[in-house]
């Protein structure tokens, strides 16, 4: 069963999908937001079309713990999306997924000699706008599809060691 991975934006929505096992998160491209029920119906037709069984959302939380506005429109839209599919939809702190996307695309240090590129005194995210959603959507589905083949409690820690 394949999970979608989703980074969820005011422009543009991160996609990521795992392969047959859920081991591995593939970046799966960009949807430009076009209205979160436009937005709802395109992802229902690549749940289809990818024969996804389940989603994770990102859920951008305060670094201080709070849930802001946004993180209440993710929960919405979290909710909308299994109405709409009929598949389970939950969400995953998000914290640092764009930080971290952010970092793969910073450009090399400049060695001496060498002259500067324009696209070099782009900041990443002017120059990979799009990228960056789409590694953070792979960030956080790597993290989920983690966090679900980890032993969280004690009995399953014993079921692990046949305890």
């Amino acid at each position: 069963m394949r999970t979608l991975g989703v980074d969820l934006g005011s422009k543009r929505i991160g996609l990521a999908i795992s392969d047959e096992a859920g081991e591995f998160s593939f970046p799966a491209g960009i949807l430009e937001s076009r209205g979160r029920k436009k937005d709802i119906a395109s992802l229902c037709k690549l749940i289809v079309e990818k024969k996804i069984g389940d989603a994770v959302i990102g859920l951008p939380i305060h670094m201080d713990g709070r849930r802001g506005p946004e993180a209440e429109k993710a929960m919405q839209f979290a909710e909308a999306l299994h109405q709409a599919s009929k598949i389970p939809v939950e969400t995953l702190d998000e914290r640092w997924t764009s930080k971290e996307a952010e970092r793969l695309f910073q450009p090399a240090p400049q060695r001496r000699g060498t002259k500067q590129r324009k696209t070099d005194r782009l900041s990443p995210e002017q120059r990979n706008r799009g990228v960056i959603d789409e590694i953070s959507a792979s960030i956080i589905l790597r993290t989920y599809l983690a966090q679900r083949r980890t032993p969280s409690t004690k009995e399953d820690l014993e079921a692990c060691n046949g305890s």
